[in-house]
């Protein structure tokens, strides 16, 4: 059975966007705006999947794939998502950063279930 916790990618290439960001304290909106995003997100040309984590001190991580660099650009101007990402800057992280790379090698497997 498939952990639905990965991203189900096809044959390299694609593209990723990894997002690590710092939060601030309390939760002041977050978990329904990240739903939100996520759920928009999947709906979006283009969208691969998504890969979350965050640790009890607020550290986290999300790792979006793609189908190229338009389709990030695309969601990049998203009205919905711009306006999630100002609401970021100005509420909950004190600290982020934003990567970009194409995916040229990807393996795994499941070693127990």
């Amino acid at each position: 059975m498939k952990n639905p916790c990965f991203a189900d990618t096809p044959e390299p290439p694609y593209y990723v966007v990894i997002f690590s960001a710092q939060r601030t304290p309390g939760d002041n909106g977050y978990a329904d705006m990240a739903e939100r995003m996520v759920e928009l997100a999947a709906r979006q040309p283009g969208f691969l999947g998504i890969e979350r984590a965050r640790n009890p001190d607020g550290f986290g991580l999300n790792v979006s794939y793609w189908v190229s660099e338009e389709a990030i650009a695309a969601w990049r101007n998203h009205a919905e998502h711009a306006l999630a990402r100002q609401t970021g800057r100005e509420r909950w992280y004190t600290q982020f950063s934003l990567r970009v790379a194409r995916v040229e090698r990807a393996y795994g497997t499941t070693l127990r279930k």
